[in-house]
């Protein structure tokens, strides 16, 4: 098989694994098989030093299986890993040999590389940043490579190519976290009520949308329906659109992509942003069918809860309530913390008591919840 073809394989399975997060085992191992390696790990932190480094998420995985070691990291190793001044200062997208991130003098004594690296085999290793949406950092870290030799022409040149879907797959799965939407269909995805979905087909006509893409196209504030296209309002966002869009659909012999985009709203309201992303298919024989998505995330609309009734209907107290009216219209814990001048630490010992008192085990049900409890419609598992 061609290195072409295998990137096409690996940037489907990215894009599958994308809109199903059960996939990512499977994508995740076959580029340890294509790029000749045991496993990599892929962290998401935030922070602009060392001092206000935050970690957010980190997965490790071994050929599609998921490796310990990553919560070991998470727990036991972030908040003083030598290497994060270094690689805040990586620029976007490089490839590096994991050693050049670790200050000379830390190099010997390091017990991020010396006990975790070691016992992950990365110590020769591949490491690369990324600039991720609001503000955060994409951390794509290789193990050693299989090749006694060491790292080879191709699977670098590979590694760079696959950098910008690896970023985009991070920011379609955060948008459709904070819709609370990580493990729904592609259907009970259109019942969703905090993130626009539209559907294209093969020819890029909109199939069908959800109830909060169809207001967004209705104002026209930003995006519109024109005849089952999807065009932007203004000229200089359109042609960007229209090549996204383009990227995004089937064509014989050519690799897909997904993208994003900010598009401008002639009442100057905030930007709406915009991700495309292929929804791939095996053979389908010249069916019409769907064959990508579109996501449409408004900072502005979001559902109107109030936190008194909440409280009163649900039995909270008022600060749990303004946490839980703040989750369900879509904010993150990092959101809620810095409105209400809390630390985040105190917003989600404010989730963990409401999961007690209202017998729930998972944010998404909580949501669920608040937004039946407000008369809104719920996504759905």
């Amino acid at each position: 098989m061609s290195q072409q073809d295998n990137f096409d394989r690996i940037v489907s399975a990215l894009h599958e694994a994308a809109l199903d997060d059960t996939l990512w085992p499977s994508a995740s191992a076959l580029i340890d098989e294509t790029v000749g390696m045991e496993g990599s790990h892929l962290v998401i932190f935030g922070g602009h030093s060392r001092a206000d480094a935050e970690f957010v998420f980190g997965d490790m995985y071994s050929h599609g299986e998921f490796n310990e070691l990553g919560r070991d990291y998470a727990q036991n190793f972030f908040s003083h890993d030598e290497r994060i001044p270094n690689l805040l200062n990586l620029p976007d997208s490089r490839v590096v040999h994991v050693p050049e991130v670790y200050p000379d003098q830390t190099l010997k004594i390091s017990p991020t590389y010396n006990d975790l690296l070691r016992r992950s085999k990365a110590r020769n290793g591949l490491i690369m940043r990324m600039d991720g949406p609001d503000g955060l950092h994409i951390v794509w870290g290789f193990t050693d490579p299989l090749d006694p030799n060491g790292w080879g022409s191709d699977p670098l040149t590979l590694t760079t190519h696959l950098l910008p879907h690896i970023r985009q797959f991070v920011r379609v799965r955060q948008a459709l976290a904070r819709a609370e939407a990580l493990h729904t269909s592609l259907t009970q995805l259109l019942d969703n009520a905090l993130i626009g979905v539209l559907s294209l087909d093969r020819h890029g006509t909109i199939v069908e949308t959800n109830t909060r893409a169809l207001r967004i196209l209705r104002r026209g504030d930003g995006v519109v329906d024109r005849d089952g296209s999807l065009l932007a309002r203004f000229p200089t966002d359109n042609a960007p659109l229209q090549r996204l869009i383009a990227r995004a659909l089937p064509r014989w012999g050519q690799t897909v992509s997904g993208g994003s985009m900010l598009v401008q709203r002639p009442s100057g309201r905030l930007p709406l942003t915009l991700h495309i992303s292929p929804v791939p298919h095996r053979a389908d024989f010249g069916a019409q069918r769907v064959a990508a998505l579109v996501l449409l995330v408004d900072p502005v609309e979001r559902p109107r809860i109030d936190p008194a009734s909440l409280a009163t209907a649900l039995g909270l107290t008022r600060a749990e309530s303004q946490v839980a009216a703040a989750l369900a219209a879509g904010h993150t814990v990092r959101d809620i913390a810095v409105s209400t001048s809390r630390t985040q630490t105190a917003v989600r010992w404010h989730i963990k008591q409401m999961h007690a008192k209202l017998g729930l085990s998972r944010q998404a049900d909580l949501v669920r919840l608040v937004l039946m409890t407000a008369g809104l419609p719920p996504p759905r598992d």
